[in-house]
């Protein structure tokens, strides 16, 4: 069996929060946590394209 590329290496998630790349936001201070938990998520944006497409098609 081939072994696939990258497979059995960790995966850490990195952010780009007020113009810097993060990996934790365990040193941030208080300022700069509210920023980051009020800041405006971009998720489900392929929800929204759907019935976008959807509605058009009628």
């Amino acid at each position: 069996m081939e072994k696939i590329v990258g497979e059995g290496q960790g995966f850490d998630r990195i952010r780009r929060i007020t113009g810097y790349l993060v990996g934790t936001t365990d040193r941030f201070n208080n300022g700069k946590r509210a920023e980051e938990r009020d800041r405006v998520k971009h998720s489900g944006i392929k929800e929204i394209m759907k019935k976008e497409v959807s509605k058009d098609e009628n």
